[in-house]
């Protein structure tokens, strides 16, 4: 199976006054395509700063990303913002839907920016697939954490990404809405075929991957495949 994501000796430092503070320390990895992935570690330990990384949201001090067969450690930013809008998917846990739009105007955004004729038909069927297909005109204040959610499921997928990647995709919900969501996230991803990247601090949900790498001070623990697969 080919290679989605080659992460090699990456390093991250920041400055803080007169000290550096290196957030990530010689972290190499690898992820299949189609592999449903996740990274897991303690507040701190450097998950977040490693997903920017790989989608090429920022740039490490050393080290090598080549991301669906582009090295995107050699690319400019409006390169990278290219390669991301036509290849990855991104989920927050703070939603990050914008205000001023609608739930169907939200989730067509990516398709918009790809001049996509058929970007409201999509989008339709993508919030009838997560149970919002009532909501389609409601703003994000119209709208519970866990709608707002499936909203941003929607529009994760709407530009049929080859990787997504989603970053404590529960952590504003409480147990139960997360459960639908993450069930929710797994479906749709099986029917996609999407390499799934999950960020995460719960290990009952990472183990629900199939390879889970453990951060831990910015460095590798391990990185072992799970009975998932």
């Amino acid at each position: 199976m080919s290679k989605i994501l080659k992460i090699h000796e990456l390093e991250k430092t920041y400055s803080s006054g007169s000290k550096k503070i290196t957030v990530l320390h010689n972290i190499s990895f690898e992820i299949e395509k189609g592999a449903v992935f996740s990274i897991v570690g303690p507040s701190g330990s450097g998950k977040t700063t490693l997903l920017g990384l790989c989608a090429g949201l920022d740039s490490p001090n050393s080290g090598s990303v080549e991301l669906c067969g582009h090295k995107i450690t050699e690319l400019n930013e409006d390169e990278r913002a290219q390669l991301r809008n036509r290849e990855v998917g991104f989920i927050f846990q703070n939603f990050q839907l914008l205000p001023t739009l609608t739930a169907l105007e939200n989730v067509i955004v990516p398709l918009e920016l790809q001049g996509s004729k058929n970007a409201i038909k999509i989008g339709m069927e993508l919030l009838d697939k997560v149970g919002l297909s009532d909501r389609f005109h409601h703003y994000p204040s119209q709208l519970s954490g866990g709608e707002q959610q499936r909203v941003a499921l929607a529009r994760a997928f709407s530009n049929k990404p080859t990787i997504l990647f989603a970053d404590e995709p529960t952590g504003n919900l409480d147990e139960e809405t997360g459960e639908k969501v993450i069930q929710l996230l797994f479906e749709l991803n099986k029917e996609a075929g999407t390499t799934l990247v999950i960020i995460t601090h719960d290990l009952d949900l990472a183990k629900r991957t199939q390879q889970i790498l453990r951060l831990k001070g910015g460095k590798i623990m391990s990185n072992e495949r799970t009975a998932t697969v």
